[in-house]
């Protein structure tokens, strides 16, 4: 299994819900339980700026360099402007797209960072500066290593960035599995929307995932990008899911066991995740880890 992760994702955004400080985190619990052990660490370079001219605007990429954003803009971001923000999920940027080229060489990859699906292509909001997953597909169609896509959305916020820059795209197909009641309040329609009810749990939740997924994979996509979000968890302080610690991990091996049965290489990113106890975040996205290096053997 191939991981991507920098030391530099803990980007300091004071005092936030959204603990960078995560990402370092879930690689020492995978170095504590032995998993690094099976496991190649690959540290990333920043997306270029032109990597992300292909899906952002260039008034947005000028704001962000020049710190030019408005007030209204860094407050729809809701994380704060500085130099070391912007880089941070360039990094990170960089980071999704190294991890999709290893998933492409390799069968499997998880980027210990990413999934940043509520960045639009003219602006970013909730916690997501730029698009990472969307900037990674046009990175490897440029390349040449990448026609068809299928982005498998299980954050229990709608991914709805990724579902407007994809709208009119026929080789990308976006599913989303969400929370209705939840932000954002304006939900694009991606390919599949599940709109789940609040407190739906691990049954219920699986059994609308799986003919989906079928769907999903059943549209010839080259590469499956699939975001694991922590926080259907039922303890998430911006969640109202009330999935089990076991029942994230069972949606994680459907997901991932159905991309290696239809043979078709998956990229991971980890998404959100915002358990009032930041161990149990930890934990689920170890075993998301756990579930991938599992399912990498079937390849």
């Amino acid at each position: 299994m191939r991981l991507v992760y920098s030391a530099k994702y803990r980007v300091d955004i004071g005092t936030h819900v959204f603990a960078t400080a995560k990402y370092g985190l879930v690689l020492e619990h995978l170095r504590a339980s032995g998993w690094l052990d099976r496991a190649s660490v690959i540290e990333p370079t920043a997306a270029g700026w032109d990597d992300l001219a292909r899906v952002h605007g260039r008034v947005y990429l000028d704001k962000l360099r020049r710190g030019h954003l408005t007030p209204y803009e860094v407050a729809r971001l809701e994380v704060p402007w500085s130099a070391e923000t912007v880089e941070g999920f360039r990094l990170m940027t960089g980071g999704t797209i190294a991890a999709a080229r290893a998933a492409r060489d390799h069968g499997a990859a998880v980027h210990l960072g990413g999934g940043f699906h509520h960045a639009f292509r003219d602006h970013g909001e909730g916690f997501c500066v730029f698009n990472d997953v969307a900037v990674a597909v046009e990175a490897l169609r440029a390349e040449g290593r990448l026609r068809r896509a299928a982005i498998v959305d299980c954050d229990v916020h709608h991914g709805n960035g990724t579902a407007a820059i994809f709208a009119n795209d026929p080789d990308v197909f976006t599913l989303s599995i969400h929370q209705a009641r939840n932000y954002p309040a304006i939900k694009p329609p991606s390919r599949i929307d599940i709109h789940l009810d609040d407190g739906t749990g691990d049954e219920e939740y699986l059994e609308r995932l799986a003919p989906a997924l079928d769907e999903a994979l059943g549209s010839s996509p080259d590469l499956v990008f699939y975001l694991a979000g922590a926080d259907p968890y039922f303890d998430d302080q911006l969640g109202g899911l009330a999935l089990t610690l076991q029942g994230l991990r069972r949606r994680d091996a459907l997901v991932l066991g159905a991309a290696a049965r239809a043979s078709v290489p998956v990229v991971v990113t980890l998404a959100g995740g915002y358990a009032r106890r930041l161990e149990d975040t930890v934990t689920i996205h170890a075993a998301t880890v756990e579930e991938a290096c599992k399912a990498a053997r079937a390849l």
